[in-house]
C-alpha cells in the first residue's frame, strides 16, 4: 500500500508509556516515523479501559489498543507477539485472545523451504542466545536430559475473559499421577511470587523425587526437555522454536501446534498423541509470525500497518 491522504490515527497506550521517553521510542519510535510518513496523524493517550469506547465514539479517527480487546469497525489490538521484534495488529485481542487462535492453519499451503529458514533464523535469534521475554540466568544449571518442563504463570493475573482448562495444581497433580518414571521439572513464572503456590510445590516435591523446581534459563531447559506442559505461556511458542511438543492446558492462540488439555485426566492420552506426532514446526511458526504479525523491523512496518487497517473497511468508508 502507498500513502493515503492524511488520517488521525490513536494510540491508546498505558501511562508508564506516556511517562518513559525511551518505552516510548524502543516501540512506539519506528510505528510513529513509518506511519507519520504515509500520512497518520498519530496521537498518543493513556488507554483507560473502561472509557475506551466512548473515546471511540468521540471522534472519526482509527484507534489502536495497547494490550486491548476492543472489537469495533475503527480499531485493532496492538501487543507483543511473543517473540521479539513480532507483534500483534488484531481485531479481536492480542495472545491467548487474538484473531489467530480461530483462524485455519494449513500446513501444506507454506513453503517448506522458507519456513525451515525462518525457523532457523528465530531459533538464532532466542534460542541460540539464551534470551527470553523475561531475563534469564546467564549460568547453565544442572538439567536431566528427556524431562518433562512444566512452565507456571501468574494465575492471579489472568484476565477475566481468558479459558482456563486445567488449574497449575491439577496439572502438577495429574503429571504426579502417571507411572511415567521422567523427572517433572518445574520453573514457576520469573514475576510470580506467589509463596502458597511456592510452599505447595515444594511439598509435592518432598513427596514425589520425579518433581524438582528449577529456576534455570528456559532455553536449557527447552534444550534438554523432552516434552513442555503449560497453561499457555510464551513460552510454549518458544518450545515450537526448539521443535519440542507442548502441551497446552488452556485457550492458546497457538494451540494448532500443541495438544490441548481440557481435563486432568485426559493427560496420557494427549502425552503420547504429542510425542508421537511428527510436528509441523517450521511451517506453524512462518504462518503464525509472517502471515499473521508484523515485525518492527520490517521496511515496510508502515505499509504492513495500514494493509491491517484497510481490511477493516475504514479507508474504504472515509
Amino acid at each position: 500500500m502507498t500513502r493515503v491522504s492524511a488520517f488521525p490515527l490513536k494510540f491508546h497506550v498505558p501511562k508508564r508509556v506516556l511517562e518513559s521517553e525511551l518505552e516510548r521510542r524502543q516501540v512506539y519510535g519506528p510505528l510513529l516515523q513509518a506511519l507519520t510518513s504515509l500520512g497518520a496523524v498519530c496521537e498518543l493517550a493513556h488507554h483507560n479501559r473502561e472509557s475506551a469506547s466512548a473515546d471511540i465514539e468521540s471522534d472519526r479517527a482509527f484507534h489502536i489498543f495497547d494490550r486491548g480487546h476492543m472489537q469495533h469497525p475503527r480499531a485493532l489490538n496492538w501487543g507483543s507477539a511473543y517473540i521479539a521484534p513480532f507483534y500483534y495488529l488484531d481485531p479481536v485481542g492480542t495472545r491467548s485472545l487474538s484473531s489467530i487462535g480461530a483462524a485455519a492453519f494449513d500446513s501444506a499451503a507454506i513453503d517448506p523451504v522458507a519456513a525451515k529458514a525462518f525457523q532457523a533464523k528465530l531459533y538464532a535469534s532466542t534460542a541460540a542466545k539464551r534470551k527470553s521475554r523475561y531475563d534469564q540466568p546467564i549460568e547453565k544449571l544442572p538439567l536431566p536430559l528427556s524431562h518433562i518442563a512444566v512452565f507456571l504463570q501468574a494465575e492471579s493475573h489472568r484476565g477475566v475473559t481468558e479459558a482456563l482448562y486445567v488449574t497449575m495444581r491439577r496439572m502438577i497433580k495429574a503429571l504426579l499421577s502417571r507411572t511415567d518414571p521422567r523427572p517433572i521439572i518445574v520453573k514457576p513464572h520469573p514475576l510470580d511470587i506467589d509463596f502458597d503456590s511456592l510452599g505447595w510445590l515444594l511439598r509435592q516435591s518432598q513427596k514425589d523425587a520425579r518433581l524438582q523446581i528449577s529456576y534455570a534459563n528456559v532455553h536449557d531447559m527447552l534444550d534438554a526437555c523432552a516434552l513442555v506442559v503449560t497453561i499457555n505461556s510464551a513460552v510454549g511458542i518458544e518450545a515450537l522454536v526448539h521443535g519440542r511438543p507442548v502441551i497446552t492446558c488452556g485457550q492458546a492462540d497457538f494451540h494448532h501446534c500443541t495438544e490441548v488439555v481440557r481435563n486432568r485426566h485426559d493427560f496420557d492420552a494427549a502425552i503420547s498423541r504429542a510425542e508421537a506426532r511428527d510436528w509441523p514446526y517450521a511451517e506453524f511458526l512462518y504462518w503464525f509470525y509472517k502471515q499473521n504479525c508484523l515485525s518492527l523491523r520490517s521496511p515496510r512496518l508502515g505499509e504492513d500497518v495500514l494493509a491491517k487497517i484497510a481490511a477493516t473497511g475504514y479507508f474504504a468508508q472515509r
